[in-house]
């Protein structure tokens, strides 16, 4: 599903490898990350929702690093404090989290007990909060606060993710792990049912609020004065709250995906 790879690839893993603040902090003054980069990159990942499997695709990288306003990907932020060990910044990011109906598996609904024509597309939207990031010798914590502007959702989410960056070869890989919680509203529209489907005869499933674990690692190697080659995988773990969903394929345990790409700085 093409919402749903974006949101992985661009939001998931928060194009850390193609900004790579972290790496910045190792490598010469030089080949630090320039102003503008643009790539292409390749995804594959596969779904947890009822027969989506798995997909590859193709996608852009666009990034831009000035003194206080940056944009990567489909996330936006100003920074009210950026030094060396801490950044604070206001963010907007788009969330892709949910899926088109004609993308899920007919078969795989009617066995969870779901007629597919009774169900509603999750929708984009759009978020806002702020982000923080802290790095060190221990490594580099980063904590989102995010709460759906468009009242898609109406819910909120947080998340934290901790890596160690170290160097391999002449790149850096920077092993990862994290936790992200959604409040009920936002885990109740992209996992649960929706009233008006529950009025139409879907059954009634809500999941409440969710913490959804995940590890994995970002590689960054800079080739050359202009070129980076990037490289992430990723594991999200389902808790049963999400699986016991019936949009989610029956035997799903959870997610994982694959990402690489090159990307020229300007």
């Amino acid at each position: 599903m093409k919402k749903r790879l974006w949101s992985l690839v661009l939001s998931g893993l928060s194009l850390n490898a193609v900004a790579q603040p972290g790496a910045a902090d190792e490598v010469p003054a030089e080949q630090h990350p320039p102003r503008w980069s643009l790539g292409i990159a390749a995804m594959v990942s596969d779904s947890p929702f009822a027969g989506e499997g798995t997909r590859v695709m193709p996608v852009p990288l666009v990034t831009y690093e000035g003194e206080r306003f940056y944009f990567r990907g489909i996330t936006a932020g100003w920074r009210f404090v950026s030094s060396e060990s801490f950044e604070l910044a206001a963010i907007g990011k788009l969330r892709f989290d949910g899926f088109d109906v004609k993308d899920l598996g007919r078969r795989e609904l009617a066995d969870n007990g779901v007629d597919y024509r009774l169900l509603e597309d999750r929708d984009l939207a759009f978020d806002l909060g702020l982000g923080m990031k802290w790095s060190g010798r221990a490594g580099e914590l980063e904590v989102e606060l995010l709460a759906d502007a468009t009242d898609t959702s109406g819910g909120q989410e947080v998340s934290i993710q901790y890596g160690y960056p170290f160097a391999l070869g002449q790149g850096q890989l920077t092993p990862i792990v994290g936790a992200t919680w959604q409040s009920k509203d936002m885990a109740n529209y992209y996992y649960g049912t929706l009233d008006k489907e529950v009025a139409r005869g879907v059954v009634d499933y809500k999941p409440g609020s969710v913490a959804i674990g995940h590890v994995g690692f970002n590689y960054f190697r800079p080739i050359g004065q202009k070129w980076s080659l990037l490289a992430s995988v990723k594991y999200s773990s389902l808790p049963d709250e999400i699986k016991d969903s019936p949009l989610i394929d029956a035997d799903a345990k959870g997610t994982a995906s694959v990402f690489f790409g090159l990307s020229r700085g300007f």
